[in-house]
């Protein structure tokens, strides 16, 4: 597994965790008997949801994940002065993760950084814009100011 989908796991993982979701499983809806000659048809905007086996189907619809929200939390509990919002390092500290030169230059390769690895000013920067849209495009809820 990456570094990219390790920081996913953790933000995206935590999300699943803080936000249980109802579910039912086939097992649990019993079938209807009745004369269904005279049931009236669905109209297009009726959803319908159906079951395999005993798979859960999700009661809510999923939601984008809060990823200001999470890290947030998780500065306040590593008891740390971390500011994520501008630094990759202090992100990838505040997930618990090691944020050395080595594994930001493994998440630099991953995420397709062109530049001079060894200018780790210029590289974190990219770093921090880059992971942040990552996260954005694979469903995390990001400050519009951050994207930029």
């Amino acid at each position: 597994m990456g570094i990219f989908s390790s920081i996913k796991e953790k933000l995206f993982g935590k999300a699943a965790q803080e936000k249980p979701v109802e579910t039912i499983t086939a097992d649990a809806v019993k079938p209807a008997t009745a004369d269904v000659s005279a049931t009236p048809t669905l109209s297009n905007e009726a959803v319908v949801a159906t079951t395999t086996g005993s798979q859960p189907v999700s009661a809510t619809p999923a939601q984008p994940v809060d990823v200001a929200a999470i890290l947030d939390a998780a500065v306040a509990k590593n008891g740390q002065k971390l500011d994520w919002r501008r630094s990759i390092v202090d992100m990838m500290k505040a997930l618990g993760m090691d944020a050395s030169l080595q594994e930001r230059k493994e998440l630099a390769d991953e995420l397709g950084f062109t530049g001079d690895k060894n200018d780790s000013a210029s590289m974190n920067i990219w770093l921090h814009k880059a992971l942040l849209k990552a996260l954005a495009d694979n469903g995390g809820k990001v400050p519009a100011d951050l994207l930029d």
